[in-house]
């Protein structure tokens, strides 16, 4: 074994996520420093995608890593029914951070296991079975958490768990009811969810999981009515609202969590991702205290090997402090709106591009074949074709990192980006867009 390449050795034992296995990965990678990646043949990459869109305070940061040098030298595991300073300290800053009145804290792995445990406590605490998610979103990819997800991830582990509903998030730039603009319609998919919900009886519904932005399943923005409608149909009817912010929380939309948009609360709120910016694995389910006491007298519905792991805790508390201190959510608030600007005046001079949207340092460019009728290329299974792979080689070449699938083209750099290196990336962009127009104009797609 010792006379095999690195890439014989990745060929013959590493499994890759998500993708066919005769792709491998196209640099082996020696080290990263704030938004900057460099591969074995020193080449550098400016990481827009921030990893999976959770290395908000870039690579590197010597404040995460003192903090978890020394946490290490004390303990860096403890099984999880005992007490630990970074544990406590942790989910007190978590708490302070959180929207309203949310304010305890279950540690978990990941974004997919917040979920799964956040399904979990809705079913305990309401003794209802059915869980409503939207058609435009993603959860994770455990089996619960991608059952609720309508991304086409979710066919993998079909059939799924009985009594799961989806309905249609609005998608305003292609409504799926056909309809013009929120001005027009009046939230019709809002009303539809309502209608639905009493033809379901609301009494067997123990929670509604949305992503208040959606993700990477098309970086969708509802209008305010939406969000605030939802809270209204659970408060009316006793059913628990879920906000996943496993990617939108910890200033990734320019406010410590997307749902503060609407100054709308969730009864639970699940994270990971940015709450550690991935130094460290870990997710957790925020709840308020009707949901906590309701675990006063009765056993929690979860638990893990290494919730509330010491080491990653501690990752999580020089986080929150970088946040504060370096002020990234002012930073990803204020740079969204410049990169906002930047993306509309690209789609003036880009006749493949059909929209752009975004909030904070979050944003999607989605091509169109025909920006008038709004004619998808890809759609939402590859019907057609499929340019996500070319746009995301030719950002490669050029040293820029990007998450690119079906339609879309998302922008999410690390928080501590400054206006220039911003502009870097960007210019990049506006180049490869050049190729996307050519290959409309040629016929290619």
């Amino acid at each position: 074994m010792a006379d095999l390449s690195l890439r014989e050795l990745e060929q013959n034992h590493v499994i890759y996520g998500w993708q066919n296995q005769s792709v491998l990965s196209p640099s082996i990678f020696e080290r990263a420093e704030h938004i900057y990646l460099w591969d074995s043949d020193g080449k550098r990459y400016a990481d827009f995608a921030s990893g999976q869109i959770n290395v908000n305070v870039g690579y590197g940061h010597s404040k995460v890593l003192n903090a978890m040098r020394q946490q290490m030298e004390r303990m860096t595991y403890i099984a999880p029914m005992f007490a630990t300073e970074a544990r406590i300290r942790l989910a007190s800053m978590v708490a302070e951070c959180a929207p309203g009145n949310l304010q305890y804290v279950f540690f978990t792995n990941s974004g997919a296991e917040a979920v799964e445990n956040a399904l979990k406590i809705a079913r305990a605490v309401t003794g209802r079975h059915k869980i409503y998610s939207a058609w435009q979103s993603y959860h994770g990819a455990t089996a619960a958490a991608s059952a609720i997800s309508g991304d086409a991830r979710r066919l993998y582990v079909e059939p799924a768990l009985p009594g799961l509903g989806k309905f249609h998030y609005p998608n305003c730039y292609r409504c799926p009811l056909g309809l013009e603009s929120p001005s027009v319609c009046g939230i019709a998919c809002l009303e539809s969810l309502r209608n639905q919900i009493l033809m379901d009886g609301p009494e067997t519904i123990s929670a509604i999981v949305v992503e208040p932005i959606v993700g990477t399943s098309g970086l969708y923005i509802p209008p305010g009515e939406f969000i605030l409608g939802l809270r209204e149909i659970c408060n009316q009817h006793g059913i628990l609202l879920i906000f996943d912010e496993t990617m939108s929380g910890w200033g990734r939309t320019g406010r410590w969590f997307a749902c503060e948009h609407f100054d709308v609360v969730p009864d639970i709120l699940t994270t990971a991702k940015g709450i550690t910016s991935a130094y460290v694995p870990l997710g957790a389910v925020v709840v308020n205290e009707s949901i906590r006491n309701h675990f006063k007298t009765k056993n929690f519905v979860g638990g893990l090997t290494t919730e509330g792991h010491a080491l990653a805790c501690s990752a999580g508390i020089a986080n929150i402090d970088v946040y504060r201190e370096e002020k990234l959510i002012d930073n990803s608030a204020l740079l969204g709106e410049y990169l906002l600007l930047r993306l509309n005046k690209m789609k003036q001079l880009h006749p493949s591009v059909g929209d752009v949207r975004g909030k904070g340092l979050f944003a999607c460019i989605e091509f169109s074949l025909d920006r008038k009728q709004k004619t998808p290329l890809a759609g939402y299974r590859n019907s057609r074709t499929n340019i996500a792979s070319e746009v995301t080689r030719r950002l490669w070449d050029l040293g820029v990192v990007v998450i690119a699938k079906r339609d879309f083209l998302f922008i999410a750099p690390p928080l501590v980006i400054t206006k220039e290196e911003l502009d870097h990336g960007m210019d990049a962009i506006d180049a490869v867009l050049q190729h996307t127009d050519q290959m409309l104009f040629d016929g290619c797609v």
